[in-house]
């Protein structure tokens, strides 16, 4: 690579994409290999800098990922996080051991502002914690450097080896000072130039999708949200004339908003199709409740839809073999893939058909996060509108009308939602994401000298920087009461109007 690079090895976290965004983030490329890449090829590599992930073994197992042990000896600066760190300590000839009492979530810390891992730092500290092994030895040559009521050892250094590690996830948001910590090891530790920024990794996907694509045509998945229209950018800069958007109205998109995408890509120098697919998806998705199946059922019939649109091109383009879409980081995390545990299947990733006719997937995206992607976006020279505009899941509202999806229930969302998002929008902060919610739950209410047995409408605003994680949005109860005002006297069938307060976790920013 042209800029100056630190390695992540992976050795099966959920975080890895997550530290090489971290270190992106404080302007130094980063590229994630597994566990187990060879000395001699990190060697060819060159890093500057060596990162282990954690994972969700225990490293003094019978066939736990190991790395080899020459890697500690490269003169090459190592951090390991987690697993990482016990990896360090094992193969080093420290200890590790179950814990007495393990530890999760935020936890506190004292730490030695002496080490340049935590230099102009206080000495309290908070740290996410998640392990059921710990470090009770260090190696030879190592120092604690951090320690918690229950670990003693949740830091240690070999500052004269360039060797460190913490206990604890530095990258999450919930340790409060952690991009810094990561960030003194890149800089103090490493040595970092900073020569890395988002247009690079432009060109760096520029030539990869050339690469792989070569001469063929790509159809790709064109929902108008915001990683969607990015890729659309990326591949119609990468591959000119070579790109079939397809745009699949399947009758689940918000109030108008076929239209939008439509006048917004018509004109663009790419294919632009628009599939009206309503009937076809909701006589799919009738009499179905489980929200696994509904993302399942919605990721197969994207497919097909796809398939066919297609056949249609082939007289004039032959076979397109390729799929592109706009998958990001968290849809991969969170539909299970990388061994993690699956939070809901997304329609692009765990909710795709085994047999579906394409040989390749394009995904120029996948190990971004959503504000990565909006920069990228802005890069592009995308229109603001497009770039800014917030989230819209690929199963649209199937998946914000709790239990069976008909017509007219997304008809009643389809009103409620534009008329709170219309109240929000008046906001100088907004939330990051925000939408209404049909529930499955109908209560008793009064209009004039009636009873009234009708809907719930579930409001949600939340506040994020990568989806990951979000916490929920505290909006003006003023604006709020107008909006159940202006809902229960417009919206048919609804009487009673409820305000999500729920973060992820324990809840997922979607309702299914």
């Amino acid at each position: 690579m042209e800029n100056q690079l630190v390695i992540v090895l992976d050795f099966g976290g959920q975080y890895k994409e997550l530290i090489a965004r971290r270190v992106r983030e404080c302007g130094v490329a980063s590229l994630i290999k597994a566990g187990d890449t060879s000395v001699s090829e990190l060697r060819k590599l060159a890093p500057i800098g060596l990162i282990l992930t954690g994972g969700p073994d225990s490293v003094y197992r019978d066939g736990a990922p190991r790395c080899e042990r020459e890697l500690f000896e490269l003169g090459i600066p190592v951090l390991g996080i987690c697993y990482g760190m016990q990896l360090m300590a094992y193969t080093l000839g420290g200890t590790v051991e179950p814990c007495a009492v393990s530890e999760y979530g935020r936890q506190k810390m004292t730490v030695d502002t002496r080490s340049p891992l935590f230099a102009g730092l206080e000495t309290s500290q908070i740290g996410l914690m998640s392990h059921t092994d710990q470090v009770t030895q260090p190696p030879r040559g190592f120092t604690a450097i951090a320690a918690t009521d229950t670990c003693d050892v949740a830091a240690m250094s070999d500052e004269g080896r360039g060797l460190y590690a913490t206990q604890f996830h530095p990258e999450v948001e919930n340790t409060p000072n952690g991009s810094l910590m990561l960030n003194s090891f890149l800089y103090a530790v490493c040595r970092a130039a900073g020569d890395y920024n988002i247009s690079d990794y432009h060109t760096r996907m520029v030539r990869e999708i050339r690469e792989q694509v070569g001469e063929s045509h790509v159809l790709l998945g064109l929902s108008g949200g915001v990683d969607s229209s990015v890729c659309a950018a990326l591949l119609a800069e990468a591959i000119p004339g070579h790109v079939h958007a397809i745009f699949v109205d399947h009758g689940l998109m918000r109030l108008d908003e076929g239209d939008e995408v439509e006048a917004a890509f018509k004109n663009r120098k790419l294919h632009f199709v628009r599939v009206n697919a309503e009937t076809r998806f909701l006589d799919k998705l009738a009499g179905v409740v489980e929200p696994e199946q509904k993302r399942k059922i919605i990721g197969e019939e994207f497919i097909r839809v796809f398939e066919d649109e297609a056949k249609k091109l082939y007289d004039e383009f032959g076979e397109i073999k390729f799929l592109a879409q706009g998958t990001i980081y968290p849809d991969v995390v969170e539909s299970g893939a990388n061994k993690s545990a699956t939070i809901k299947s997304h329609h692009n990733v765990g909710g795709l058909p085994e047999d579906m006719s394409f040989k390749e997937l394009v995904e120029p995206l996948r190990g971004l996060f959503k504000d990565e992607v909006r920069a990228l976006g802005r890069e592009l020279k995308l229109p603001r509108a497009l770039v800014e505009r917030q989230p819209f899941p690929g199963p649209g509202l199937a998946i914000r009308v709790i239990g069976e999806v008909t017509k007219e229930k997304c008809d009643t969302l389809r009103v409620a939602d534009a008329i709170f998002r219309e109240e929000v929008a008046r906001l100088r902060r907004k939330p990051d994401q925000y939408f209404a919610v049909l529930t499955d739950t109908r209560s008793v209410g009064v209009m004039g000298d009636f009873r009234t047995y009708g809907l719930t409408i579930a409001l949600r605003a939340v506040k994020t920087s990568d989806f990951m994680t979000c916490e929920y949005m505290p909006l003006p109860h003023a604006l709020l009461g107008r909006a159940s005002s202006r809902i229960v006297n417009n919206v048919r069938g609804v009487s009673r109007v409820v305000y999500d307060v729920t973060g992820k976790p324990p809840a997922t920013v979607e309702w299914e």
